[in-house]
């Protein structure tokens, strides 16, 4: 019989994982030792825990599979914690696994290092951020736990946690298949989309709004094909920003309420029918709407199930609703698709000595890729972010609901781990947190280019509350630094030099390359501009009322 570890890696690879992110540790040497040795997935280490957290999230968002962090217990565990709940918030099916004490050392009556207040703390903790898990103490039921845990992790598409003590790795256990998908109820499929199609039909100004579950169950391209069928048009939300980017005929933009295109928000405002496919309905995605959408007119399907004004249906994954949609539906081809005016991505930079603002960023990489084609992003949060809504629309991965730091430069690693080459977006706080993972990229012959926002400040948080100066940060010079992490870096102010620094780094090929735009502090994207006027006015109204 095989080892358990053989086989948890086997079972990782059977349900779609690609790689493994982690960090070795005592409690997990023992598997990192059959990783290695096994060669049943490529692995990466990194330098600390959030990192590796980060990098199995953007690489599960980016293959539309799982995404394996490894670390050992107590102190690589809880490091990761803030990128597993991230991950849970914004239903990206990250695997944990993570070592923990054999049995002689559990019951050996001594408190054990990396020990917090109990043995099973650490478990009691994933508890909260996963939808699954499985302590793998018992021989005869751990392959079975495996596929268990791993079912949900794809079905969901939310984080799970697995449990591996060291004394269980070589242990023998009995293989077992890959559990069968969870059936649908056919019934209720067909009523339910049945009474989605109705609505639609009936409906004189239709829309679809998709965001994460779309690209998670890795159905763009069916969701294209349900739009053309039914003469719908699609928009993203802000978090579901460069969903569909290999389909502009059917994708219009982004809705970003009073911040975004007037056109698309009176589209989506005005709708007569939304279906919202995977989205979450959150603050980022929908604070700022001039109108809140009438849920009576809405059509929500996310985590497996489908709400219809007042009617709810349990267990319909977005997959198979999508599917039958698309079956159902008869041809829309007698109602034209609802058009908006096409929302404007500003090219053209001036190569001139003027001072770089954010948008100007935009436009420059606007230009880059109308010159070498687009390039897949990740971003981190801050205007950043917010600069990516001014960019055409191509591959992203950002926090954008969860919105914390540090997630651009190790999902950047990821994006290219996994064979893309990324252009990543970060701000100089997040840089500060995990910019230094760069430094991995010399080991695996990564060159992702990262452009990175120094304004010295944590900006978004300024522009909230101006008058504090803790938002205030130091100039580190971070480009400075990249030659000694084995990469390449520049500092830019000028148009003329961001212009001339971006055309460098995308022929510098086996090397990450820094370029670092400096810029005015008090001086944000459009974009931002107008999303905090809007959380503004939101947040003025909600007091008075």
């Amino acid at each position: 019989m095989p080892a358990l570890a053989r086989v948890l890696l086997d079972s990782l690879k059977a349900h779609g994982a690609k790689e493994i992110f982690g960090i070795p540790g005592d409690f997990v040497l023992p598997f990192f030792k059959v990783i290695e040795e096994s060669n049943t997935l490529p692995y990466f280490t990194l330098s600390h825990e959030p990192a590796v957290g980060f990098a199995a999230d953007a690489a599960a968002r980016y293959h539309a599979g799982l995404g394996v962090a490894v670390v050992t217990y107590g102190a690589g565990a809880f490091n990761l914690v803030n990128p597993i709940a991230g991950a849970y918030a914004e239903r990206s099916p990250v695997v944990v696994i993570a070592g923990a004490p054999g049995a002689r050392e559990r019951t050996s009556g001594l408190l054990l290092h990396h020990q917090s207040r109990s043995i099973d703390t650490q478990a009691s903790v994933f508890r909260e951020i996963t939808c699954n898990q499985a302590i793998l103490t018992d021989r005869a039921s751990a392959a079975h736990d495996i596929n268990r845990v791993l079912r949900s992790a794809r079905e969901r598409s939310l984080p799970v946690y697995i449990e591996l003590p060291r004394d269980m790795v070589g242990a023998e256990v009995e293989p077992a298949p890959p559990l069968p998908r969870r059936p649908v109820d056919p019934g209720a499929l067909a009523e339910c989309g049945a009474e989605i199609i109705a609505r639609l039909a009936a409906a004189a100004r239709p829309v679809i709004i998709v965001d994460v579950e779309v690209r998670r169950y890795g159905i763009e391209e069916r969701v294209a094909a349900l739009a053309r069928r039914l003469t719908v048009p699609v928009v993203t939300t802000f978090m579901g920003r460069g969903l569909l980017s290999r389909a502009p005929d059917v994708v219009l933009g982004t809705y970003l309420g009073v911040a975004g295109d007037p056109a698309i928000t009176e589209l989506v405002e005005s709708s007569d029918a939304v279906l919202l496919l995977g989205v979450i309905v959150s603050d980022t995605n929908f604070a700022i709407s001039a109108r809140k959408i009438d849920p009576r007119r809405a059509m929500l399907a996310i985590d497996r199930a489908v709400r219809i004004s007042h009617h709810h249906y349990a267990d319909i994954p977005l997959d198979a609703l999508v599917e039958h949609l698309i079956e159902a539906s008869p041809p829309g081809a007698a109602r034209p698709m609802a058009t908006t005016v096409p929302i404007h991505y500003a090219r053209g930079l001036a190569r001139d000595a003027g001072q770089v603002v954010p948008s100007d960023i935009a436009r420059a990489i606007n230009d880059l890729f109308d010159r070498h084609g687009p390039m897949p992003m990740t971003s981190d949060m801050g205007d950043c972010l917010f600069t990516a809504m001014e960019i055409e629309n191509t591959g992203l991965a950002a926090p954008g609901y969860y919105a914390g730091m540090g997630f651009g430069v190790p999902a950047g690693i990821a994006v290219a781990a996994i064979g893309l080459r990324p252009l990543v977006l970060v701000g100089d706080g997040a840089f500060q947190m995990t910019g230094f993972e760069l430094g991995n990229c010399r080991r695996y012959g990564l060159d992702p280019i990262v452009v990175l926002f120094n304004n010295q400040s944590w900006e978004m948080l300024r522009v909230f509350q101006p008058e504090s100066r803790f938002n205030d940060l130091d100039d580190w010079h971070f480009a400075d630094v990249a030659t000694s992490l084995g990469g390449h870096g520049e500092r830019v102010r000028t148009r003329s030099e961001l212009y001339d620094a971006l055309e460098s780094a995308v022929g510098r090929r086996g090397v990450f390359s820094l370029v670092e735009v400096m810029l005015p502090r008090g001086v944000t994207s459009q974009t931002l501009t107008r999303f905090v006027a809007g959380i503004t006015a939101a947040r003025t109204q909600m007091e008075r009322s």
